[in-house]
């Protein structure tokens, strides 16, 4: 979006505020919830979805219908994806922290530093990640890993989302 189509900016929120409602009404009743909603400016509507468990594939093949059925392709012509977020995607609501808290995450922080640690709690205005770091006690000749507690503010990250291992 360049700062010739301002026009196209307002319309673009309407959609996806419209398109978040309707996605809303349709996941009250689901255990599903909406994480995010995108408009393109080519008209690609991107709906994604999580669920405490796991999002089956026809909960966001019912979804997409419920949505298809309160928009008329005949004001205007879009595309529709409904997906679940992805197993490394950033996480972008609370209810994601809270049904990631004793998983491994990964924190940018907006100062540019990054760490890894377990989610240990969050709410509504920050999280508490266990970190552990090398730390040299006096006399010794090797470093030890101190785990601590550190909090965070929502504001003071860039993204935070899991880390996944293969053993």
């Amino acid at each position: 979006m360049g700062a010739s189509s301002p026009h196209l900016s307002i319309i673009e929120m309407i959609e996806a505020k419209m398109v978040a409602g309707l996605a809303e009404a349709y996941l009250a009743d689901s255990e599903c919830y909406l994480v995010d909603v995108t408009v393109a400016p080519d008209n690609l509507i991107v709906v994604e979805i999580d669920h405490d468990q796991a999002v089956g594939i026809e909960d966001c093949v019912a979804l997409s219908r419920y949505i298809e059925a309160g928009l008329d392709r005949d004001v205007e012509d879009y595309e529709l994806e409904v997906t679940s977020t992805g197993l490394t995607s950033p996480f972008k609501t609370l209810r994601q922290y809270l049904k990631n808290i004793g998983n491994e995450v990964e924190v940018l922080l907006k100062s540019g530093e990054k760490l890894s640690g377990c989610l240990k709690s969050a709410d509504d205005t920050g999280f508490v990640v266990t970190v552990g770091r090398p730390v040299k006690p006096e006399g010794a000749k090797r470093k030890v890993t101190v785990c601590t507690d550190e909090s965070y503010l929502y504001d003071e990250i860039k993204y935070t989302k899991n880390i996944i291992r293969f053993k």
